[in-house]
């Protein structure tokens, strides 16, 4: 056997996408018919490059690994750009989805991901590692995910708001 055809099948000598890959919620409803109950699934990932790039998938289907499939592609259709400048976020931010709010404040090294569980996914995927946050109002996954997404398009970049207060990336960020 040549190696080639090895490689090939282990994928090659590097993955194909580097993508990391997070579900945050897993949703099973009944529906009862004739026969008995008819069961469907639904599913919430994040998928992000640790790099600043992140984003969100909704999935549904009759199969487990089929909504995650689903919700995967998505996800990785619909990437945005996520500011990280020295493993945190520029500037704080306030994020909002029908009634959830979500804030949330860069913090200093060392500090970790202060947050709940879907903020804490979206945040790992995309790259940030020190960040504080707080959701205020529905719990909803969903709707914690949409609020994060809303927040990151509000996000300016370090140059900007170094440019705003007058002030070089230098003198922000040390």
């Amino acid at each position: 056997m040549d190696n080639r055809n090895d490689r090939n099948r282990r994928g090659g000598d590097e993955p194909r996408d580097n993508y990391v890959e997070k579900l945050v919620k897993l949703n099973r409803t009944a529906k009862v018919v004739k026969g008995g109950r008819s069961f469907s699934f639904s599913a919430l990932t994040v998928v992000g490059d640790r790099a600043g790039n992140v984003g969100y998938g909704f999935g549904k289907a009759k199969d487990v690994s089929e909504a995650i499939r689903k919700s995967i592609d998505k996800a990785k259709r619909a990437m945005i750009r996520f500011p990280v400048k020295n493993g945190t976020i520029p500037h704080d931010v306030i994020g909002g989805f029908k009634a959830t709010k979500v804030y949330m404040k860069p913090a200093c090294p060392g500090s970790g991901i202060i947050a709940g569980g879907p903020v804490r996914a979206i945040m790992e995927a995309g790259g940030v590692t020190d960040v504080l946050s707080k959701c205020v109002g529905s719990r909803s996954s969903i709707n914690i995910v949409r609020a994060v997404f809303n927040a990151a398009e509000n996000m300016m970049d370090a140059k900007t708001v170094a440019k705003n207060r007058g002030k070089t990336i230098k003198d922000l960020w040390g």
